[in-house]
This record gives structure tokens, C-alpha cells and sequence, in this order.
């Protein structure tokens, strides 16, 4: 049996457009505890913006500009202005090893998932590892249980693209 993606992802999309600044990308990705948001523009991903990307945006500990100067220039800096594009996606079919050998290649920690033009969830190395712990004879009965309360949170928490 080959596993798929579609065995593993995490369903729930939390996004946000171009036009969303540093700050709301940050608050999004730290209330949800992720690390990446796919950019969805008319339905379409456009990009992806990662925590990394988020943090080099932010200005030096050692700086002399006040928190309030800081704030300003932070709401004026815009996801499209940081975000990768294009982005590299997988299906809902894509086989789980290619996926893990992608991010390995890549050196990346996750890759939106695409069904039919659309971003139907995120795949990441920690999906991949809660599948490691199974395959390697660990209990993974509390992991998927803190993967649903998670998922159901963010389900209470954002809607889907294009709500």
C-alpha cells in the first residue's frame, strides 16, 4: 500500500490575500501555531509566505526607531511584498514519499495541496513525521487527537478561500 497525501494532510486552509500586511500574516500564523499561509488571490494561490520570511522582514533587536515607528513601517510592508512565488504544490494523490522527496530536495517544511485549481489544504514535515511515529511502532493515537482539536479550532477560528 501506498500512502497518499490525501491519507495524511490537514484539510483546513488558513490564508491570506497579497494585500494582507506583516503583522496579520504573523498574528494569523501565531494564533494557529503554523508556519506557513498560502496567498490566495481570486481563488487562485498566488504564493506562499512563510514565518521565515515573516521574521527577516522584522527589524534588528539592536535598532533605535521606537515601537511605534516600528508598527508603522510593519503595517505599511505587505505579504505580496515577501511572499515566494510561484509555488511549488502537490494533489491529494501525489504519493507520500515524493512529497517528503521534494521537501528534502527543496529544503522546505511544507507544500499547499491543489485539487482542481484550488488549495484544499497544507501538507507539512509534521504530517510526515506523525506518519514516521505510526510506520516505526509508536502510539499515534495522541497525535492525531491533538490534530483534530487543532483542526477544529482553526476551522472555528478562518474560513475557507473565498468565504
Amino acid at each position: 500500500m501506498t500512502l497518499k497525501v490525501r491519507d495524511v494532510y490537514t484539510r483546513k486552509v488558513i490564508w491570506v490575500t497579497p494585500n494582507s500586511t506583516l503583522p496579520e500574516a504573523r498574528k494569523l500564523m501565531d494564533g494557529n501555531d503554523i508556519r506557513r499561509l498560502p496567498v490566495i488571490a481570486g481563488g487562485e494561490l498566488v504564493g506562499i509566505i512563510t514565518l521565515t520570511d515573516v521574521l527577516r522582514a522584522a527589524p534588528s533587536p539592536a535598532t533605535s526607531l521606537s515601537v511605534w515607528e516600528i508598527n508603522y513601517l510593519l503595517d505599511k510592508i505587505t505579504v505580496a511584498e515577501l511572499m515566494t512565488s510561484p509555488v511549488m504544490t502537490v494533489t491529494p494523490e501525489t504519493p507520500l514519499h515524493e512529497v517528503a522527496r521534494l521537501m528534502l530536495a527543496h529544503k522546505i517544511g511544507g507544500l499547499p495541496v491543489v485539487e482542481d485549481g484550488k488549495v484544499v489544504g497544507m501538507i507539512t514535515e509534521s504530517d510526515i513525521f506523525r506518519v514516521m511515529v505510526g510506520l516505526l511502532g509508536g502510539d499515534t493515537e495522541e497525535l492525531n487527537k491533538e490534530a483534530e482539536v487543532e483542526d477544529a479550532e482553526a476551522a472555528a477560528s478562518v474560513g475557507a478561500p473565498g468565504a
